[in-house]
């Protein structure tokens, strides 16, 4: 393993911001692929980092039995001073780096950070994944978010992921500065996995990620491992018009009744949306169409119109 930081900034008082890749590579003249494994761009997703740890691990054994065929490049924290706060955004600036990517603004720090990290990443990748986290209020079942245009090239890659959902959504204008959008917009494949809940570490989905991961890199020639092959889970396909939406229709603590990767029938509970105050049930939650309930919530506090959960219907919703 090659470990370079490709960005080194000074802080006021504190130790310098850096950014690391480490690089696991073939001893042959020309790798067959270079795959790039990105995580930590929001500071309070931290299952991308235990994902990175967990091959990193992997990849250092793979590389002592001259399993490499390619190179993994692996940025296993890319916006250090957010997860040191476990925070979404670049404290001081406030600043949501993946709203910064292909950006022509004044310079900042986090500009420039996202400016030297897209430009390493376009130089030393044919394919990349960036890891993500849901938010504080909602548990994602782990999944591969498409935008309709890219969906050709990426879901034949996002089927190798061990995934349980790949969800092909309507291009919008708020994904054209995020990192993902503007390296599929260079012609580098990028698959953006979504699972979990931020703040957390859910092991079981991680280590399924890092199984999706590595056999990625095996079906794509990266690696060559003789380990056996564990089965890989067929992943449900959703187009847009395949996923139901629950909203909150009132103000209250949300009590669910059911889990997230649950199948649910049209009607089903999924939960209570309660006035603990009142000691009244203001609504019960129930699925509007059978299906795959992949996205639930998971923090009690829920506002009117607050998502609740997130179906993959059978039929369209």
């Amino acid at each position: 393993m090659l470990s370079r930081c490709i960005l080194s900034v000074k802080t006021p008082v504190g130790p310098p911001i850096e950014i690391i890749r480490h690089t696991f590579s073939a001893p042959l003249p020309k790798p067959a692929q270079r795959v790039s494994l990105v995580a930590g761009l929001h500071g309070d997703e931290l299952e991308g980092l235990y994902i990175c740890h967990r091959l990193i691990e992997t990849l250092k054994k793979l590389e002592e039995q001259d399993a490499l065929k390619g190179e993994v490049h692996i940025y296993p924290a890319v916006n250090p001073q957010a997860l040191e706060t476990g925070t979404r955004l670049w404290p001081f600036f406030s600043v949501d780096i993946n709203r910064t990517f292909g950006q022509t603004h004044t310079p900042s720090l986090p500009g420039e950070t996202s400016k030297i990290l897209l430009e390493d990443l376009k130089s030393n990748s044919d394919l990349v994944v960036d890891i993500h986290s849901s938010n504080l209020h909602l548990m994602e079942l782990p999944q591969i978010r498409i935008i309709k245009n890219f969906e050709k090239k990426l879901v034949p890659l996002a089927k190798f992921c061990n995934v349980d959902l790949i969800w092909v959504h309507p291009h919008a204008e708020i994904f054209e500065s995020t990192l993902g959008y503007n390296l599929n917009q260079a012609k580098i494949p990028t698959l953006v996995i979504e699972t979990g809940i931020c703040l957390r570490i859910n092991k079981n989905y991680c280590e399924q990620i890092v199984l999706g991961i590595l056999n990625l890199l095996r079906q794509t020639g990266t690696i060559d491992s003789s380990e056996p092959e564990e089965e890989i889970r067929e992943p449900k396909m959703v187009q847009p018009e395949y996923v139901a939406m629950v909203q909150a229709g009132n103000a209250g603590l949300f009590i669910k009744q059911a889990e997230v990767g649950q199948m649910v029938t049209e009607g089903e509970k999924i939960g209570d949306l309660i006035d603990p105050v009142g000691g009244q049930v203001l609504e019960e939650i129930r699925s509007p169409r059978s299906g795959l309930l992949f996205t639930l919530r998971e923090h009690p506090l829920t506002s009117k119109g607050a998502p609740v959960a997130r179906i993959a219907t059978e039929e369209p919703a």
